[in-house]
């Protein structure tokens, strides 16, 4: 696969080359009629910290806008994935709100408190610490822009895969309110209300939005060890909500104070027993979306924040601006992990995170000079706790639970400058260098004990958490802190070989954060950050208007890589399960953009993204202290080698108003569910979507009919795997002593209906 990526990569540039030789025979009428064209329209982003076209950003980016996400019926970040190419954003196993992000072959399997994730996910400048509540739901949205490659020189927090930015309106104008409500498959309910007041007209203004969303499972529960539980399974309750007050007392001054909260309530999520239980005599289900469980059914999560954004145009040159921003989220979940109802192994579990990041940029945007600069701040408190019940095993001794808990806080100081050099007319250079300085400390409590133990009082009926006896039996195996600092380079060139046309190469380095292992059973030391060396080769373009080709090829080099395996204590006396850094891994691959207006009412667009990712090397060490390459066991997950999608969009303007019709095809090729010894790999699959959008002539009505997986494709998107080959195609029982292999899906085919009004 790494040839056919490489000679892709060259044929891509080929093409490139040969289009650049022939763009001055380039005709600007059609066919030689004198007709105008249909002309692209204008895409604005700010990946550089700055609105610029995206046309002449040397970064591979790619942006969605409010109407492109309203008429491709997109509600949920991550549908997002669709249209950037090697990009994953799925629902993470077990919750309807934790994020799984893979860009390019990099990202973070595991979700819990102390891993740092590899892809950023901002609002508004605003770095999401945890991936509890990533999972954001579209609301009062001006654009998303997805980022693929290490970011630090030109964002406050630094991240190693990429970055997905959540850009929410600005206020202007006059007063407005938008309501929206739609019905759809599975009893889908959502209303949404958004609008603006000017309290002094184009200085002050109120605006907010709120949403309502419900949705009936897809499945269902069908046995419960509990009585009285909600039995939905994959559904939705969530209550988003968003207030923002905007001030522009001068021409050159701009501030914001926003809060937002969101409260989903929606059911944990049960998995598909893909095995039969051999300790229950429930089957393995008729439906992807069924599942069994002896837990409650309730999960939760309330996340909440505020912000304020102050922007100075100091002069013509210079732009200074300040973002504050306090975050908390708490969530406690139930994840089954044999998905019976029996306690097998089940895992009650809390996430509580608490963050504040304080940003000051300093921004200059000259005749022959553009810079970007900045000092950052981040503060972050994230803890949590989960109780490993296998009590069916040891009923006989009265269960027993593995308990750990504890946090695993950061404070970090960063600065970084990123500046663009015109060397001449046609060559740019750019140069960016970040300093970050992160001190981590952590407690983790880990110990057994003979009972089925919960995180609170009554979270199963008639428990009750002793917690004297609780702090007695589980001790405290680490207390440290450690201290990294770390200089992050960037280096590029831009060429632009004509007014519509730029190429550009560079490179990038980042890394993610150190830690201490969550699950530490000793006072194991921490890890070093991990780090990726990117490389990119990109081209910029647009032909007679109608026709933009975006094309990036790039390799990166990912290094100490964090996973628990076999390795020697400090002393070397002895070899222990612990964290380390023990792999590297590498990715190759080619992603390609192209849209085209065919017509003035017919667009076109395909995005390609290809990718050969493997590990190089892992190692580990026996029980001898001897060093074993353990490579063969790991695999890069969520990553598709074939991403790609097809589509188009219709306008066709009647007496009655304008229509829309829209349709894709998005195809993502097989990919592995399980970093180590993965049991489980998606084939390859393809969603079919289709919607017709109206509009009123008078600018006050819209609606919108969405068909989205209309083949109903069934898709792996997270499993646990708790079973162990047997070599003859089978599987033996392995912890709790059934034999627990558990997928979870996406969506299945569903349809809806969207009604809107503004005034």
């Amino acid at each position: 696969m790494k040839q056919n990526t490489i000679k892709m990569s060259c044929i891509a540039l080929a093409i490139s080359s040969v289009l650049a030789a022939n763009y001055a025979i380039a005709e600007e009428d059609v066919a030689g009629t004198g007709e105008k064209q249909a002309i692209l329209e204008h895409i604005e982003v700010t990946a550089r910290k700055s609105v610029e076209s995206l046309q002449n950003v040397p970064v591979a980016v790619t942006s969605v806008s409010a109407a492109d996400l309203a008429e491709n019926g997109i509600s949920v970040i991550t549908e997002i994935q669709q249209f950037s190419p090697n990009t994953t954003l799925q629902t993470s196993r077990g919750t309807n709100s934790t994020l799984t992000a893979f860009i390019r072959g990099v990202g973070q399997d595991d979700p819990l408190w102390g891993y740092e994730p590899g892809v950023g996910i901002y609002i508004d400048d605003v770095y999401i610490a945890r991936p509890q509540g990533a999972v954001l739901d579209i609301l009062d949205v001006q654009r998303i822009e997805v980022l693929r490659g290490p970011q630090g020189t030109l964002y406050g927090k630094n991240t190693i895969g990429g970055a997905v930015k959540y850009v929410t309106k600005k206020m202007s104008g006059d007063a407005e309110l938008n309501l929206n409500a739609t019905i759809g498959s599975y009893n889908q309910q959502d209303y949404k209300i958004a609008g603006q007041l000017p309290l002094i007209d184009n200085k002050l203004y109120i605006g907010g939005a709120f949403a309502s969303l419900n949705r009936d499972g897809f499945g269902e529960f069908l046995t419960s060890a509990l009585p009285s539980q909600d039995t939905e399974n994959y559904n939705k309750d969530v209550m988003a909500g968003r207030m923002s007050l905007e001030y522009t007392p001068t021409d050159n001054l701009f501030m914001r104070l926003n809060y937002d909260k969101t409260k989903d309530e929606s059911n944990s999520k049960g998995g598909y027993r893909m095995l039969p239980s051999i300790l229950t005599n429930a089957p393995v289900p008729d439906s992807k979306y069924d599942s069994y469980t002896s837990l409650p059914t309730w999960n939760k999560l309330d996340t909440e924040g505020w912000g304020l954004t102050i922007e100075y145009g100091l002069n013509d040159d210079w732009t200074l601006k300040s973002v504050t921003s306090s975050r908390e989220s708490y969530s406690p979940t139930n994840i089954d992990f044999d998905n019976t109802s029996l306690r097998i192994f089940d895992v009650p579990a809390i996430y509580d995170d608490e963050q504040f990041s304080q940003e000051f940029q300093a921004n200059y945007d000259g005749d022959d000079l553009k810079l970007v600069s900045g000092l950052y701040y981040f503060k972050g408190d994230s803890c949590g706790m989960f109780d490993a019940i296998l009590y069916e095993y040891y009923k006989a001794l009265g269960g027993l639970t593995r308990e750990v808990r504890g946090c695993n806080n950061s404070e970090s100081y960063a600065a970084y400058a990123q500046g663009t050099y015109d060397i001449t007319d046609k060559l740019s250079m750019t140069a960016g260098l970040r300093y970050t300085r992160e001190t981590k400390d952590a407690t983790v409590y880990n110990g057994v004990m003979f009972t089925a133990l919960y995180p609170e009082t009554g979270w199963y009926p008639g428990y009750v958490r002793d917690e004297d006896a609780i702090n007695a039996s589980i001790p405290k195996v680490l207390d440290d802190e450690e201290t990294w600092s770390k200089l992050n380079p960037r280096l590029g060139l831009e060429y632009q070989l004509s007014d519509d046309m730029m190429l550009f190469t560079s490179y990038s380095q980042g890394f993610k954060s150190g830690t201490f292992n969550p699950r530490a059973t000793f006072a194991e030391p921490a890890v070093d950050p991990e780090v990726v060396d990117s490389y990119e080769l990109g081209m910029k373009s647009e032909w007679f208007d109608s026709l933009r080709v975006n094309a990036t090829a790039f390799y990166l080099d990912h290094k100490d890589r964090q996973f628990v395996t076999a390795l020697p204590a400090e002393n070397a006396s002895q070899v222990n399960q612990r964290l380390g850094n023990i792999g590297t891994s590498n990715a190759t691959g080619l992603e390609l953009e192209v849209e085209y207006a065919a017509t003035k009412s017919l667009n076109l667009f395909a995005t390609l993204g290809l990718i050969d990712s493997s590990f190089d090397k892992v190692f580990s060490y026996d029980n001898s202290g001897n060093r074993i390459d353990i490579t063969d066991h790991y695999t890069i997950t969520y990553t598709p080698d074939t991403t790609a999608n097809v589509g188009f969009s219709y306008t066709m303007d009647t007496d009655i108003g304008s229509f829309v019709a829209n349709g894709n095809y998005y195809y993502r090729g097989e990919y592995d569910l399980a970093v180590e010894n993965n049991l489980l790999s998606q084939d390859g699959y393809g969603l079919l979507n289709f919607g017709v959008n109206w509009y009123s002539n008078d600018g006050h009505w819209n609606a919108g009919v969405h068909w989205k997986n209309i083949t109903d494709e069934e898709y792996m998107v997270g499993n646990y795997a708790f079973v162990t080959p047997d070599g003859n195609g089978g599987y033996t029982p392995s912890t709790g002593g059934d034999t627990t292999l558990v997928s979870y899906y996406g969506d299945p085919e569903t349809i809806s209906l969207t009604v809107g009004y503004s005034f």
